[in-house]
């Protein structure tokens, strides 16, 4: 089993180094196309064994990740970004993936660390990034999607990759500015395609990352007011990003909206902790608690603390509103560490 490790960088001298060498033991060799980089990211990169190709950026993400695609020697390629650190990686369990089939593609398991009006949240994701480069290839010129250059449809599967991504913090998006970016590509690409689903759920993702809340808000209404296919994982999401963009609007009333969904989330961890606090938030306590106990070791969701802390916290909060100081107390200890029920605890 050999794998290329394929990058696309552009002025990422903060970051790639200990991405990089994070990733070196595992891979047979390292891509790294740089977009015009005017930092010491190429130095970096050869520095940790890259082979380093300049790739002159046309608004294009597919083109220069097929471009890195095509200066790989090996047929099964690892796409990583600059800001993503590998954190553990199950080589035999990828080689049983990879001996398998050949057609698949492997899904790792993203965590972003991000940073919103809520403050700095855990998000686990499954993402496709491991796949043979002979079969498949990049499509779409941002937020690029993986598909098969015969146009057939694919399988995936879990591999034992965990990748940790910081760019969705704060720091990270000061610095490079690539809400702004992205918000500008998606412009031109939806003046093509002004009802794709798909665009119109990352443009809300940019404003709400942007805590341009309102805007996210229109664009999420606008990708449901569509035909949609309910059990896509970018759907779900859109869903919740749509909660949660309302929250923070104070748009508390209309937020009750999203019971119309729950026949599709039944079983998500990450719906009913959204719907307890939709339901908190318009004074319907008893159901938010209901909610809430629901999330309560329940299988894990997406967003980390979601099936323990935090719907205790939820809980805890409900209780002080509501007068009962032994019942809040008694949630608030239940939630170990979390910061902000210690802090609740010193005062109170």
């Amino acid at each position: 089993m050999k794998i290329s490790l394929c990058m696309i960088v552009k002025n990422e001298e903060e970051l790639l180094q200990r991405s990089l060498s994070n990733v070196t033991r595992y891979v047979d060799e390292i891509i790294v196309v740089d977009t015009g980089s005017t930092d010491r990211t190429q130095v970096i990169a050869r520095n940790c064994g890259a082979q380093v190709y300049d790739f002159p950026w046309c608004d294009d993400f597919s083109a220069a990740r097929n471009f890195a695609l095509e200066k790989a020697s090996c047929d099964w390629v690892l796409v990583l970004d600059a800001d993503e650190v590998v954190n553990d990686f199950q080589v035999e369990d990828i080689r049983k993936v990879i001996k398998t089939d050949q057609d698949i593609v492997g899904r790792i398991k993203l965590i972003n660390l991000i940073s919103d009006a809520m403050g700095e949240k855990r998000s686990t994701e499954r993402i496709s990034r491991l796949f043979n480069r002979k079969l498949f290839h990049y499509e779409g010129a941002i937020h690029e999607q993986i598909v098969r250059k015969d146009g057939h449809p694919f399988n995936t599967a879990p591999v034992e990759i965990t990748v940790e991504h910081s760019g969705y913090t704060q720091e990270v998006l000061r610095r490079t500015n690539k809400i702004a970016r992205n918000i500008t590509m998606l412009k031109q690409a939806m003046e093509k395609s002004p009802e794709d689903t798909y665009l119109l759920y990352q443009s809300g993702k940019s404003f709400y990352l942007d805590k341009d809340y309102n805007e996210a808000v229109a664009y999420f209404e606008r990708a449901l007011a569509l035909p949609i296919n309910f059990s896509l994982e970018f759907v779900e999401d859109l869903v919740e990003t749509y909660g949660y963009a309302l929250i923070n609007c104070e748009n508390y009333t209309e937020a009750l909206c999203l019971k119309n969904f729950e026949k599709f989330y039944t079983g998500s961890t990450d719906y009913q902790f959204l719907m307890g606090l939709v339901s908190m938030n318009n004074g319907e306590f008893s159901e938010a608690i209901g909610q809430f106990s629901q999330c309560i070791d329940n299988k894990e969701g997406k967003v980390e603390g979601i099936n323990s802390y935090l719907p205790k916290y939820n809980i805890a909060v409900i209780h002080e509103c509501l007068g009962c100081r032994a019942e809040a107390v008694s949630y608030y200890q239940q939630c170990g560490n979390y910061p902000a029920a210690r802090k609740r605890l010193r005062e109170i």
